[in-house]
């Protein structure tokens, strides 16, 4: 897969579950793919400061991202 794929397909994993993160005041947005393998995203809105914010970028959003790009090995939020 091509970084420009790999990007569009992260692109995908972000829009599913962006709406489960815009019910709760949240948003999430691309910060850059490192090595092809290494995502950052950040955290927005209530996201931001929620106190399971770690738990949603692990559980949601890194496993949303694996299921698109299974070659992805780290999703990290960048504040």
């Amino acid at each position: 897969m091509t970084t420009e794929e790999l990007t569009i397909e992260v692109q995908k994993a972000l829009a599913e579950i962006r709406p489960f993160l815009e019910s709760d005041g949240g948003n999430i947005t691309l910060v850059s793919i490192e090595e092809d393998k290494h995502v950052k995203v950040r955290l927005e809105g209530a996201c931001t400061n929620c106190s399971v914010n770690q738990m949603t970028l692990k559980a949601g959003v890194e496993t949303t991202i694996k299921k698109f790009a299974p070659q992805i090995e780290t999703v990290v939020n960048i504040l």
